[in-house]
């Protein structure tokens, strides 16, 4: 992968996460750094899904492939700071 590439991924990632925690009700206890991080991988599994349902790369904006990856983002987001949260309340 090209320097470009993983900038590119990286700004991807941070928009895609960005979006999932607008889609998200109330407060996520989650860092920026861990917000990207779930936000590439959702976006390259949402990318992976997409084409294997059939949603090839067109020239406009792919909404779909958008929405699938704004959707794994948000379950990814919602599942970190959901168990992240458990963890550290005692019991």
């Amino acid at each position: 992968m090209t320097a470009s590439g993983i900038i590119s991924a990286i700004i991807i990632g941070a928009i895609i996460g960005v979006l999932a925690r607008l889609v998200l009700p109330g407060r996520q206890n989650i860092s920026a750094v861990m917000t990207v991080v779930i936000g590439i991988v959702a976006a390259l599994i949402g990318t992976r899904i997409a084409q294997e349902v059939g949603v090839k790369t067109t020239d406009g904006v792919d909404w779909i492939e958008i929405l699938f990856q704004v959707g794994l983002a948000a379950v990814g987001i919602g599942l970190f700071a959901g168990f992240g949260g458990r963890l550290r309340t005692p019991l």
